[in-house]
């Protein structure tokens, strides 16, 4: 097993000013919604100053800078151009991907795990009435049952729709491993890495997996956008039957399309939002500035620490404490979560609860500032305790 680049436990001391909310208290949520930096205030004002004096030529430069964005997105996770494509959410980039298929016996169950976020399960339902079978593997804990998960994909299997990361527990899946397996029978593989891009090194072309989807609000540092890539090879085979005019061959002709675009295009859909994507610019330009190395070397540090103070507070930690299967929440079972995740706000120490206690610290947050969260968060507990 590889072993994880050596910590810098102070990285985050030197990108904070660009970041207003932690100005405010200690933000340690970013698993859930991630800080925006200051320079989205730019984009902000100059996206009104467009609309104020509006003129149709606005569009070519949008474009461009919903381009731009694509393009940076791809070479932060090892995609070649071409194969990366943004819209608002990633529930519509996947209902896309669902539409493609013939859900045919024998060859049609999805295979999932009882981790994964509600959406994603939901998504697979609906197809049911299309010949879709969701076959969804229990963990029977806050751990994956990569075992079990294994064992359940087989020659009936057309798609393997899992999580990098568990939202409830922060806890990995070996993607390689599952990739080799589920090619191997002739099944395909989508990842949701919402939880986990932007905060863990992720190398699509290497892992060779089919269909990656991710987010700008968590650790990107954006906001409404979602991303989809989708394997080169794949994509002459693909038709959305969820689409738009901007999939056609002949969209920005604004004729009449005979066909769909080559590439990854033919999964766009209608007129798109291109805000979300300048906004969303400024956060991938600072952490492409920063490094995905660096950034996973500092969260270790960071959660190593929360990890190390938890249980000496006797604490029960839900996420692995392998540094090499840890994504980058620890989630801690404290008794009243909810109410001390509350307490905590009353104190702006912001934190989430799923569940589990959820402690997300990113790349601009401090191990001073995990010591004195962990301090407020032992007060809190005892208080509630009396």
């Amino acid at each position: 097993m590889n072993q994880p680049p050596r910590p810098h436990p102070e990285t985050g001391t030197a990108i904070r000013d660009q970041f207003p909310l932690l100005q405010s208290g200690i933000y340690l949520n970013n698993n859930s919604t991630g800080a925006v930096p200051q320079g989205a205030e730019h984009v902000l004002t100059r996206y009104w100053e467009t609309l104020r004096t509006w003129r149709d030529d606005a569009w070519d430069g949008w474009h461009d800078g919903l381009q731009k964005y694509v393009d940076g997105l791809s070479a932060f996770i090892g995609a070649p151009p071409g194969s990366v494509i943004t819209d608002a959410n990633l529930s519509t980039l996947l209902v896309r991907v669902a539409s493609c298929f013939d859900y045919q016996e024998p060859r049609n169950r999805v295979v999932t795990t009882d981790l994964e976020f509600p959406t994603i399960p939901f998504i697979w339902n609906a197809f049911r009435r299309y010949g879709a079978r969701l076959d969804v593997v229990s963990s029977g804990g806050p751990r994956f049952d990569e075992e079990a998960l294994l064992r359940r994909i087989d020659e009936r299997t057309l798609l393997v729709c899992v999580p990098h990361a568990s939202y409830s527990s922060g806890d990995t899946i070996d993607l390689a491993r599952l990739v080799k397996h589920a090619h191997d029978v002739g099944a395909l593989v989508v990842v949701d890495a919402f939880q986990t891009v932007g905060i863990m090194p992720l190398d699509v072309t290497a892992l060779g997996v089919d269909f990656v989807l991710g987010g700008a609000h968590k650790w990107m540092c954006g906001v409404g956008n979602a991303f989809l890539y989708v394997r080169p090879d794949l994509l002459p085979g693909l038709e959305p039957a969820a689409t738009g005019w901007q999939a056609g061959d002949r969209a920005f002709t604004f004729q009449p399309s005979t066909g769909w675009a080559p590439d990854v295009q033919r999964f766009a859909g209608g007129t798109p939002f291109p805000l979300t994507a300048l906004i969303s610019q400024v956060g991938l330009d600072l952490l492409g500035g920063v490094g995905i190395e660096t950034i996973r070397a500092h969260s270790l540090a960071c959660t190593d620490r929360i990890i190390q103070r938890a249980e000496a507070a006797g604490i029960p930690v839900v996420s692995p404490v392998e540094s090499w299967r840890r994504g980058g929440v620890v989630c801690l079972d404290v008794p009243e979560g909810e109410k001390v995740k509350l307490r905590l706000a009353e104190r702006n120490m912001i934190c989430s609860w799923r569940g589990y206690l959820r402690v997300g610290p990113h790349i601009y947050n401090t191990l001073d500032e995990i010591d004195e969260f962990m301090d407020a968060l032992g007060r809190v507990s005892r208080e509630d305790r009396r």
